[in-house]
């Protein structure tokens, strides 16, 4: 992963930019040597939310489950049915 200081992304950002847009590779951006915030363009952010929501649905379920709020699919056929009418 590309790693640059603040300052240059300050002074180089359209450059920047335009090499994320790119090489579609994130770049970790630092302030004082630690790391500050990533860049990255705007399709890799889109993915990474729809994979967020995925997993974050995932987790409710599985805690959903845990908790004993299921019910057979069959219950849940007629509760969709009746719910449709």
């Amino acid at each position: 992963m590309k790693t640059e200081l603040v300052t240059t992304l300050k002074r180089q950002a359209t450059k920047l930019l335009k090499e994320l847009r790119e090489e579609k590779e994130p770049v970790l951006i630092t302030e004082h040597g630690k790391p500050s915030a990533y860049l990255v363009d705007v399709d890799h952010f889109e993915h990474i939310q729809k994979k967020l929501s995925l997993l974050e649905g995932l987790a409710r379920g599985e805690k959903a489950i845990l908790e004993g709020r299921i019910v057979p699919h069959a219950e849940a056929k007629k509760r969709m049915a009746r719910w449709l009418e």
